[in-house]
């Protein structure tokens, strides 16, 4: 059985205008999904703008479909918008760290 092929997505998000009391709330859940996502490998990386109007997430994934289910757990995804686009290739600065097994 051969294994689906995982492409890069740069997702461009546009945060809210009024970041009202709720969508305040929302950010430590956020921040919490965005770290798992991180630590199971689904998110590659993840910024912010300077002036906090805008996030870009790289997600591993096989389909864009894949990565509008991905967006969609995020605590605030009723608050934004997003335009996905698959990438050709994306170069990284950070040296490859083997992780480490205690078993």
């Amino acid at each position: 059985m051969e294994l689906p092929i995982m492409k890069q997505y740069m997702v461009d998000i546009d945060l809210p205008m009024d970041m009202n009391h709720e969508f305040m709330e929302l950010i430590p859940r956020q921040r919490a999904r965005i770290n798992k996502l991180l630590q199971q490998g689904v998110i590659a990386n993840y910024s912010l703008s300077s002036d906090r109007s805008r996030l870009w997430v790289t997600v591993n994934a096989v389909s864009e479909a894949d990565v509008d289910a991905v967006l969609r757990t995020f605590p605030v995804a009723r608050f934004i918008e997003w335009t996905i686009h698959e990438l050709m290739f994306q170069q990284n600065s950070t040296p490859f760290v083997l992780k480490m097994s205690l078993n």
